[in-house]
C-alpha cells in the first residue's frame, strides 16, 4: 500500500488487507426515513446523499449510543505524521455519563470499497486535532438503495485497524414499520 509519511512524503507499506464489506448475515433493522423528500430527489452523488442520509436520520446517533453533531463536512487538514487527509464529515458527540467524542466518518457508495488506510488516517487525525476525546472512527456504505451498512472501528493491540461494530439499517416510510417489527426490535435490545 502507498501510505502517507509527512508533508508530500509517502512510502510503501506491506500490510494485510482486509475487505471492509457488509456482512450479508446481520439482520437489518427499519428505521423510519426522516430525509426530506426535495433532498433525496436533488441529492447528486452516492456520497452526498449517504451523508445526508446519515444526518436527517441521526443513524450515527442511533449506531453508536452517543448523542452526535456534525460539525464539518470533507475536512481537508494536515496530519503531522501522514501530510494532507480528507475525511467525509466529522461529528463530536456526548453519551450519557458525559464522555466527549469524535467520530470520523468515510461514506461509500454501493460499488465503492472502504479502505483501512481512510481508516488510519481518520484515527491519526483524531489523536491529533481532538486528543482529549474518545476516538470512533466510522465508515458508511450504501447496500442498496434504501439500505445502509455502518461500521465502528478501532485498533488492536499491534496497532492494527478492527472492525468493532457492523449494524444495517433499512429508511423506510413510517407505515412500513409493524408491530411485528417492533416486538422483533424490543427483543433484541441490549443496554
Amino acid at each position: 500500500m502507498i501510505v502517507g509519511k509527512g508533508q508530500a512524503k509517502y512510502a510503501f507499506e506491506l500490510k494485510s488487507v482486509s475487505k471492509i464489506q457488509p456482512d450479508q448475515m446481520l439482520p437489518v433493522t427499519k428505521i423510519p426515513d426522516a430525509t426530506p423528500g426535495i433532498v433525496s430527489r436533488y441529492a447528486l452523488t452516492d456520497e452526498q446523499a449517504l451523508l445526508a442520509k446519515l444526518r436527517y436520520n441521526r443513524l450515527i446517533d442511533i449506531f453508536t449510543g452517543v448523542t452526535c453533531y456534525s460539525i464539518q463536512n470533507h475536512l481537508r487538514t494536515t496530519v503531522y505524521s501522514i501530510g494532507q487527509i480528507e475525511t467525509d464529515e466529522i461529528y463530536v458527540g456526548i453519551d450519557k455519563s458525559g464522555a466527549h467524542y469524535s467520530l470520523p466518518v468515510q461514506a461509500k457508495g454501493k460499488a465503492d470499497q472502504i479502505g483501512v488506510v481512510q481508516i488510519e488516517q481518520d484515527l491519526a487525525l483524531c489523536d491529533e486535532k481532538f486528543p482529549e476525546l474518545v476516538a470512533r472512527p466510522i465508515a458508511a456504505q450504501f447496500m442498496d438503495e434504501e439500505s445502509i451498512a455502518l461500521f465502528e472501528f478501532g485498533k488492536d493491540s499491534d496497532g492494527a485497524v478492527v472492525k468493532l461494530a457492523e449494524r444495517h439499517y433499512r429508511l423506510v416510510p413510517a407505515s412500513e414499520m409493524s408491530s411485528e417489527d417492533l416486538q422483533l426490535y424490543r427483543s433484541r435490545r441490549a443496554d
